[in-house]
C-alpha cells in the first residue's frame, strides 16, 4: 500500500485542488461525484483528478489515507475538505470560496 500511498500524497501535495472521485470531470460515474465537479466548474477553480473506479488499489487506498469512507473526496493545497455532502454545504454557505481564496486559490464565480 506503500506505493499507492505515495500516489496520493503526490496527487495531493503537487496540486492545489485535487478531486479523488469515481468518473472524470467530462464524465462523472456517480450523482456524487458528479455534484461536487457541478461546483467546482461553476466557482472556475482550476483542479485535477484521479478515478478510482480504475483501480481497486486508488480506491481502497484513497478511503485508508484520510480514514474517510466515502468517494468524492476533495482536497485543498494538501488538506482533506470533505465527501460530496460537506463539499455542497460549504459552498451554499459560502464557506467553501473562502476557503479556496484564504488558501489562494482563485475563484472566478462566487454563489
Amino acid at each position: 500500500m506503500t506505493d499507492i500511498n505515495d500516489f496520493i500524497a503526490d496527487k495531493v501535495k503537487t496540486n492545489d485542488v485535487f478531486l479523488f472521485m469515481k468518473g472524470s470531470p467530462d464524465f462523472p460515474q456517480c450523482g456524487f461525484s458528479g455534484q461536487v465537479v457541478q461546483i467546482l466548474n461553476y466557482l472556475g477553480v482550476t483542479y485535477d483528478s484521479a478515478n478510482v473506479l480504475e483501480s481497486a488499489e486508488l480506491r481502497d487506498g484513497i478511503k485508508a489515507y484520510t480514514n474517510w469512507p466515502t468517494i468524492p473526496q476533495l482536497y485543498v493545497k494538501g488538506e482533506f475538505v470533505g465527501g460530496a455532502d460537506i463539499v455542497r454545504e460549504m459552498f451554499q454557505a459560502g464557506e467553501l470560496q473562502t476557503h479556496m481564496e484564504a488558501a489562494g486559490i482563485e475563484v472566478k464565480q462566487t454563489a
